[in-house]
């Protein structure tokens, strides 16, 4: 597909940057994938909307991306377009307790916010890579907490690029999970109800949460990843916290486990790393399955992944796509 001079016309009226034929590979945290047609660049919310209102008012579907960290797109890329909301300065509002941030912001700018203004609920997000848009619509979460546990409201662009807000009610959280992912309703901001905390004893939580994850998740910056792979499992009992797959994972020998360029990294059963160049989607899609099929035959467990894929699956089964 290549973009129609109408299309570029009118980005080009509204200021809004794009590329064509942008590789995918240059906007997830896996570095891998092909090209999509163009990408527009949306620093802030007015730029997203124009961005949103032009693509409708054109009838032209699209993919939203944000900071691109829990995703892998194929390698032949994909057919549609993307915008992509990604801020380089936070935008964040403050009013008692409560902030809103921007969903282009990103997600640990937002928990550094909250440790200097003495806001205590965040810090378990600390070293999350992505957008506080993407974090929300995935419920993203660590150390037994998650987005929804602090999130309030959901402000969304409906179809006409106007904002309307959403309860937390209204968004469908669950592990991993929220409604907007099936609506694909667009995150303009959310809400945070914080409580108040100590900065000093915040900024300790935070490090000792980062030190963690120094030493069992990789620097993706350096070795390309999209972090945990598959979700944890349900608790084995009422009030427990869920069962890590990465448990699972190691003790059914997936570390061993390799697929082209895609391999496990050494210090975490439930992150596949982009190992060398070599490394495709296909093999980080072969490899996620061999390493599901471990887990299947030595625990009769079926792994569910929290990492999407983007683009059709090259060759095999055509009824599996990734999404």
């Amino acid at each position: 597909m290549m973009i129609n001079n109408h299309l570029k016309q009118q980005l080009e009226t509204l200021n809004l940057k794009y590329r064509e034929q942008a590789p995918l590979s240059a906007f997830t945290t896996f570095q891998l994938g092909g090209l999509c047609p163009f990408l527009v660049e949306c620093e802030t919310l007015s730029q997203l909307r124009q961005a949103v209102s032009l693509f409708r008012a054109e009838r032209q579907p699209f993919i939203l991306l944000g900071g691109g960290s829990n995703v892998v797109a194929a390698d032949e890329g994909i057919e549609h377009p993307v915008i992509r909301y990604r801020s380089s300065v936070p935008v964040i509002s403050r009013n008692g307790n409560a902030l809103t941030a921007a969903a282009g912001t990103l997600l640990d700018d937002l928990v550094q916010y909250t440790i200097k203004e003495g806001l205590s609920g965040m810090a378990f997000a600390s070293g999350i890579p992505g957008t506080v848009g993407g974090a929300v619509v995935g419920n993203a979460g660590a150390f037994g907490r998650q987005m929804s546990d602090v999130v309030t409201a959901v402000n969304i662009l409906d179809e006409a690029g106007k904002e309307m807000t959403l309860p937390r009610e209204a968004c469908g959280f669950d592990y991993r999970h929220s409604r907007l992912k099936e609506t694909g309703q667009i995150v303009a901001s959310a809400v945070f109800e914080l409580e108040p905390g100590d900065p000093p004893t915040l900024e300790a939580e935070r490090q000792d949460i980062l030190a963690q994850r120094r030493d069992k998740h990789p620097d993706y910056k350096n070795v390309p990843c999209a972090g945990s792979f598959f979700k944890n499992l349900p608790p084995s009992a009422p009030g427990e916290r869920r069962q890590a797959a990465g448990w699972f994972l190691d003790q059914a020998g997936a570390k061993d486990l390799r697929s082209g360029g895609a391999a496990v990294f050494p210090k975490h059963a439930n992150i596949i790393i982009k190992a060398d160049a070599s490394c495709s989607a296909r093999d980080v899609f072969d490899l996620s399955e061999k390493m599901a099929a471990r887990v299947k035959e030595q625990f009769n467990i079926i792994l569910s992944r929290e990492v999407r894929f983007l683009g059709p699956i090259p060759a095999g089964d055509a009824s599996r796509r990734f999404w």
